[in-house]
């Protein structure tokens, strides 16, 4: 009996020690997820906290029922902890910046580094949008059933009685360059900055389009990573085109979980790309295809370095060179505490800038009669790379391509093969649909597929319309 009781003791000490480690790595990611996204929400896009942490993190997982969030209006931070103590994680918002975790540095330093950073213009709410905010539904084409489509909309908004599942947070149609329907969550506006999540890629994506457009950058030349230079370093083989197309071989897990690499570079990391440059081979070059958000923010750094090296100048490119010149004045890419910007995941943007986004892809990287983008890089981003297995992948966006050779082997058999996605995390969505000139937007928080039809909501919308 008494060893028995001996082996239970022993038992309970491993069970309640592991139970220790693990929570001790766990807590700084959830921590650090639920301090950065409140502070976003709340001070970028004027939020209530309360709200927020019920509706968008507390569901995401078990972890955050033991987490409290502190919002310091006067100062402009949010601070998280586990239990009230554990492992606290402070984020700060900076007005041209949105919002930051302080890994390794001080509200002091990220204020600093702030300095002279280039203010957000206004838009222009005169003309009909897509140039400006003037929105005139009157004179939807015939060819749009109307009622058919406010009622898919709607139903994209319906809850449960008792539960919010699909916690949709807006929805916005654009068919041929004209913005037909939209309908908001009632927190939200046609004026709420909505997180984008990985749909930040694609715009990552663009900005490296325009470098090399106007500065001349060679995307098929070694990516320009200083700790990849050594003469033995196998990692110098890689290019930005390989990073854009997710086939750099770089090691690193797409899993949001403790002791994974993209939790761990997204909440504990001073400078995300660091991070990720820090990964060795697991596999050569372009042989093969990974979904990495580590090679997004390797691409943001060789942005941030081409345009100057500080975290103004990139700011200044990034509304000089795109968001002003298409009218998206709410976007707003947040930087990691290193100072470059985290284009894989922190993009915010109102429902509208994301559509206007959409509207430019779709019309070949042109606005307004300007080109923007190269002649060919929309078809280079769009085209399937190699390696993916169902073509559901280009450069920086998801496809619906289908099996070289196969096509009727796709992720959406239900949608036309020529379908292009921004797709972010809690399925936010920019789908573009040249063939059907339609652009759908839907953004929320959904924790899980089985409670929202992204197929079939779009099919839906294309059902709506007379092809």
């Amino acid at each position: 009996m008494k060893k028995l009781l001996w082996l239970i003791g022993f038992i309970f000490i491993g069970v309640f020690g592991y139970a220790i480690y693990f929570l001790n790595a766990a807590m700084p990611a959830g921590t650090g997820y639920s301090a950065k996204y409140v502070c976003s929400q709340v001070f970028l896009a004027n939020r209530d906290p309360v709200i927020v942490f019920e509706n968008d993190v507390k569901p995401t997982h078990p972890l955050f029922s033991i987490i409290k969030c502190d919002v310091d209006r006067k100062n402009k931070t949010v601070t998280s902890k586990g239990f009230g103590f554990w492992s606290p994680l402070t984020a700060v918002y900076r007005e041209e910046c949105g919002c930051t975790l302080a890994i390794d540095t001080s509200r002091e330093e990220l204020l600093n580094q702030a300095k002279g950073i280039m203010p957000r213009k206004k838009g222009n709410s005169d003309p009909v949008w897509p140039i400006g905010e003037s929105v005139e539904f009157s004179e939807i084409p015939a060819e749009v059933n109307r009622k058919k489509l406010a009622d898919v909309i709607e139903a994209a908004f319906q809850e449960s009685k008792t539960e919010t599942l699909k916690n949709t947070q807006a929805v916005v149609i654009v068919y041929q360059d004209k913005l037909i329907a939209e309908k908001y969550e009632n927190q939200f506006t046609a004026s709420t900055p909505i997180l984008g999540w990985s749909m930040s890629k694609s715009v990552t994506n663009a900005l490296v389009g325009i470098l090399v457009k106007e500065k001349g950058l060679d995307i098929m030349k070694p990516a320009p990573v200083a700790s990849w230079r050594g003469a033995e370093d196998p990692r110098g083989k890689i290019t930005i085109d390989h990073l854009l197309r997710m086939s750099s071989g770089l090691e690193f897990e797409e899993v949001y979980a403790p002791f994974k690499d993209a939790t761990h570079m997204l909440y504990e990391s001073k400078s995300m790309a660091d991070y990720a440059e820090s990964k060795p081979l697991q596999a050569e070059p372009d042989k093969k295809w990974y979904y990495s958000s580590g090679t997004a923010n390797i691409i943001a750094r060789i942005i941030q370095d081409s345009v100057g090296g500080t975290l103004s100048d990139t700011i200044t490119f990034t509304r000089e060179r795109l968001f002003n010149r298409i009218g998206m004045h709410s976007a707003i890419i947040e930087p990691d505490a290193s100072g470059s910007l985290v284009g894989s995941s922190y993009m915010y943007a109102t429902a509208r800038d994301w559509a206007r986004f959409g509207v430019f892809i779709k019309n070949d990287g042109v606005w307004n009669g300007e080109r923007i983008l190269p002649e060919g890089w929309v078809k280079y981003s769009t085209t399937p790379t190699p390696m993916a297995p169902m073509g559901e992948y280009g450069a920086q966006f998801w496809l619906n391509a289908g099996e070289k050779g196969n096509p009727g082997n796709r992720k959406f058999p239900s949608l036309p093969t020529d379908t292009i996605f921004l797709h972010g995390y809690n399925y936010q969505i920019v789908a573009i649909i040249p063939s059907r000139d339609l652009i759908i937007v839907r953004m929320g928080v959904t924790q899980d597929k089985t409670h929202w039809d992204e197929e079939g909501f779009i099919r839906q919308v294309l059902e709506s319309i007379e092809n």
